[in-house]
């Protein structure tokens, strides 16, 4: 599938990071037991869009075991936004080069995604990027167990998504979940790409 990614996206992503919208206005996507007492915590996550010989794929980490916090899961490159970042796209590229190696000068910021307000308490900023690397992703031991991507073209499949359901404090709630090469991507990072798919698509959010 020859699909032009950079062309489909123009006009569907903003072209500058989203405000910080008033924590009163935001609806987490799993609700928490109890109410958040500090404000979201800022975050940016990097959707990179990496060119290869055979089309575009979608890069994911599979983070380390050793972590405390989401250990083991599927994740995009991000973390929090740092004071000394230059705004949302400088973190998630930082947080790129920490984690994988990936070369800033390699992306080129494609725009943003709206705002992703998590249960957890995280405001997270998806910031998309067009990736031609310069060498190889090497994951970072401390952070990073594996790098992996998938085609683009499988993303844009609406076949590919299923339903993950977990149970939270006795309530049961349900994600996006992609199951590719071994890998289950599910929650957060799940649902971030499957709204990335929908706007692609210039689809309501399903």
């Amino acid at each position: 599938m020859d699909f032009d990614i950079v062309n489909s996206l123009a006009g569907r992503l903003l072209l500058e990071p989203p405000a910080l919208e008033l924590a009163q206005e935001l609806v987490p996507d799993w609700k928490p037991l109890r109410p958040f007492e500090r404000p979201p915590v800022p975050a940016a996550v990097l959707i990179a869009l990496v060119r290869r010989p055979e089309g575009h794929t979608v890069l994911y980490t599979e983070r380390s075991p050793d972590l405390r916090a989401h250990s083991g899961q599927v994740a995009f490159p991000g973390g929090k936004i740092d004071q000394s970042d230059a705004g949302a796209a400088a973190a998630a590229l930082r947080e790129a080069q920490e984690e994988v190696g990936m070369e800033p000068s390699d992306a080129t910021i494609l725009g943003y995604m709206p705002s992703y307000y998590t249960g957890t308490n995280y405001l997270i900023v998806p910031v998309v990027a067009e990736v031609e690397p310069s060498g190889p992703f090497v994951p970072n031991p401390g952070e990073v167990h594996s790098v992996f991507e998938v085609p683009l073209s499988r993303i844009l499949d609406v076949q590919t998504y299923g339903r993950f359901r977990i149970s939270r404090g006795g309530k049961e709630h349900s994600t996006w979940q992609i199951d590719h090469d071994g890998h289950v991507i599910w929650g957060i990072t799940a649902n971030l790409t499957r709204l990335f798919r929908d706007r692609v698509m210039g689809e309501a959010a399903a």
